[in-house]
């Protein structure tokens, strides 16, 4: 982000959550500096009309996986930041904890035999969540946390669920890229209702 006063914490979680409702989110450099990043094109997963793949519909009716809510969750950031190349350094797991305390960091969690194996986490702000990163360590279990993060954001009445860049694994879910404008549309909108996740 440009001309942002540098007097100002970017790291601090009261200021971090309203970068997030602003369409911003951070990403570490190799170098350790953490910058804010609003791309003028936006990816989401439309809460109201998502898919489902066939194949995933049948391993999720057989699967042994379980699931939980927030249970894990700095493990799952931790997990998630673990890959040789990685925008998650030391700092910005820090701050998501700042983030956590505050109750505005959530987590899905994937177990298989009581071994956690896959899992998400995200921000959230009113009606808004802002899917952050995922990791499996088996086949499918990020793909089921995904399907499982859908179902509770549908339960709860969230109106936004943003993923922020698009990928073939998200296309599959009726990922949709949108401009950054119409981006802020549907924030404002999500940000009249008050959701506890």
């Amino acid at each position: 982000m440009n001309n942002k006063p540098e007097n100002i914490d970017l790291l601090n979680p009261k200021n971090m959550i309203l970068l997030y409702a602003r369409g911003a989110f951070p990403m570490a450099e190799k170098s350790g500096k953490i910058n804010w990043y609003m791309p003028e094109v936006r990816t989401i997963i439309p809460l109201d009309s998502y898919n489902i793949p066939r194949s995933l519909k049948r391993f999720m009716e057989k699967t042994h996986f379980t699931f939980t809510f927030d249970n894990e969750t700095m493990e799952v950031v931790r997990n998630c930041a673990a890959r040789d190349e990685t925008w998650i350094n030391e700092k910005l797991i820090n701050a998501y904890k700042g983030i956590m305390d505050l109750g505005h960091l959530h987590s899905v969690e994937v177990y298989d035999k009581n071994n956690l194996v896959g899992g998400l986490y995200g921000v959230t702000f009113r009606g808004a969540f802002f899917g952050e990163s995922m990791f499996s360590k088996k086949p499918q279990a990020s793909k089921a946390a995904l399907v499982k993060l859908l179902e509770r954001l549908n339960k709860k009445g969230y109106k936004v669920l943003d993923v922020q860049y698009f990928t073939e694994h998200l296309a599959m879910f009726g990922a949709a890229e949108i401009s950054f404008e119409d981006y802020l549309e549907l924030l404002k909108k999500a940000y009249q209702w008050e959701i506890s996740f």
